[in-house]
């Protein structure tokens, strides 16, 4: 049975890459293999005292995760997802929560996690939540699996590996709506009005693609340090595109990006102020029920910006203001 090992290992995967001159490079996921069943579970039911780890040179798992295979049939791919339940989940049969989903689950969904008991750990200060990691085609490393699921176009950047495929993301994206929220849905008791995306670097700029044209599959979206530049900065051109036709967009929306991710630190892609311009774009718009808090966040970059923008987008859009 599959088991979530030490997810860290795929950093590189998560973050090398998104900033263009490093898209060539791809580090192994660890899943060459389809697993054998559905699901596997490192079993502690929420709220219990976990077990030991085992020993002797076993794996490190992540205990109280579950891992489930949900097939996308159009693609002929199979995707897993990651599963972790809140603490009171088992206390409390009759309560509904809301699911956060994270993309590039590998290396963001065991931050996550740890982050919500962090948070709580003198009290109530965020929702609690069921957390779903999002994760890569089985079979593939994470490069060419997030390269083609989380970009709009087909017009890659330039340092891109020959043959790389990018520009399936309106499809990976209805592979979610139709398969991964029904999927979640009649598994665990959740809030389907209350979803939360969570994407950083190609993840953020899937989330925006989602945002500007599916705005209604979440309530809110935690998008860091965005891809922005991708496509010759397609994202300006889309959220052109739907203030035409619309007149409001009903979301919450936190972005968060490093100082550093600027030419002048040595970056190659003006990522704050691209970032400032899509902000900028959205407020001008004046929509009745968007609302959107930005941050630079100071003495970070690409690599190093994602776990403090994700504590602090959980506390924005996630607030436990009590019954």
């Amino acid at each position: 049975m599959p088991r979530i090992t030490r997810f860290l290992l795929v950093l590189g995967i998560f973050l090398t890459g998104c900033q263009g001159h490093q898209d060539g490079a791809a580090a192994a996921t660890g899943r060459g293999e389809k697993p054998k069943a559905n699901a596997s579970e490192v079993s502690v039911a929420p709220g219990a005292v976990a077990k030991g780890q085992p020993s002797n040179g076993s794996p490190y798992e992540l205990l109280g995760s579950e891992v489930w295979d949900v097939p996308d049939p159009e693609s002929g791919r199979t995707y897993q997802v990651f599963v972790a339940l809140p603490q009171s989940y088992g206390e409390q049969p009759e309560r509904r929560y809301p699911v956060l989903y994270v993309t590039d689950a590998d290396y963001a969904f065991p931050i996550v996690r740890q982050l919500l008991r962090r948070l709580n750990g003198e009290g109530p200060a965020i929702k609690e939540f069921i957390l779903v990691g999002l994760s890569y085609a089985v079979g593939e490393e994470g490069m060419p699996s997030r390269r083609r699921d989380y970009t709009p176009t087909a017009s890659g950047n330039d340092d891109a590996p020959p043959g790389a495929v990018h520009g399936q993301g309106e499809a990976y994206i209805s592979y979610l709506r139709d398969r991964v929220f029904p999927f979640v849905a009649q598994h665990y008791r959740t809030d389907e009005h209350e979803r939360i995306f969570l994407g950083h670097s190609y993840g953020g700029l899937l989330g925006t693609q989602i945002l500007l044209t599916r705005p209604q599959l979440f309530s809110a979206y935690l998008l860091g340090s965005p891809s922005y530049w991708y496509g010759e900065h397609v994202m300006q051109r889309m959220e052109t595109g739907y203030a035409k036709d619309h007149r409001d967009l009903p979301a919450r929306v936190y972005l968060y990006v490093g100082q550093y991710e600027e030419p002048r630190y040595g970056k190659k892609h003006s990522m704050v102020a691209d970032a400032a311009e899509i902000v900028r774009a959205l407020r001008s718009r004046h929509y009745p029920s968007l609302q959107v808090t930005f941050d630079v966040l100071s003495d970070e970059d690409h690599l190093s910006v994602a776990p403090r923008g994700f504590t602090h987008g959980l506390k924005v859009l996630l607030p436990d203001h009590g019954p």
